[in-house]
């Protein structure tokens, strides 16, 4: 779940040799790669699929290239764009509080722990507290959400229009390549046909005349 078992760099491979194999337009592999890059760089952990797919059918993307593109959220990216994200938002809203990955990784463990115990509160006596939360929200989520943005697009934007080439390039060579397994098909049938006729006619030659 964590680590690929052949390394990030098959892992990447295999992402990008399934999104040029996709039988779509490749247009719409690009919308669904922008859609799913851009989820990607969200601060929505666990929802990166819900949101990539969402989005893909928005921008009537392919779905599956969306969620392929959300590889690009991953247990050794995830922690790089965090921090940057977080501090470029601090930056840009003012806030002077820099976070480390486990600072925020901690931080939204807490959140999430805090929103979990509220909604269990809801069927019970114990009070309801939204402490964590809201400097959770303020000091983590909403300059991640906003340090995010910039770079999300731009990567999404790289992700589309270099997915173009990639699978038009794919598709021709597929196209050409079964072409020529037509080609190959179409002349050996015409040989077995020509080799059928011959024997046919040998055959006939060597029968003796009729009395």
């Amino acid at each position: 779940m964590i680590y690929p078992d052949g390394g990030f760099q098959r892992a990447t491979r295999y992402v990008i040799h399934r999104m040029s194999r996709l039988p779509d337009d490749p247009a719409r592999v690009a919308r669904g790669v922008f859609a799913g890059t851009l989820v990607a760089f969200l601060p929505i952990p666990g929802g990166q699929f819900l949101g990539g797919w969402g989005l893909a059918v928005v921008m009537r993307g392919n779905i599956l290239a969306s969620l392929l593109a959300t590889f690009v959220s991953n247990p050794i990216t995830t922690p790089i764009i965090a921090v940057f994200s977080v501090s470029f938002g601090h930056w840009l809203l003012g806030i002077d509080s820099p976070l480390t990955a486990q600072a925020i990784g901690y931080a939204f463990a807490d959140a999430g722990a805090e929103l979990w115990r509220n909604m269990i509160a809801v069927f019970t006596s114990a009070p309801v507290r939204w402490v964590r939360f809201g400097q959770f929200w303020h000091t983590v989520w909403y300059p991640y959400f906003v340090g995010c943005l910039g770079p999300a697009v731009i990567t999404a934007l790289i992700g589309y229009y270099v997915t173009i080439p990639i699978v038009q390039a794919y598709q021709k060579l597929r196209a050409a390549k079964h072409k020529e397994r037509v080609e190959k098909r179409r002349k050996l049938k015409d040989m077995l046909l020509a080799a059928r006729a011959q024997g046919a006619k040998d055959g006939g030659d060597a029968r003796p005349p009729s009395p």
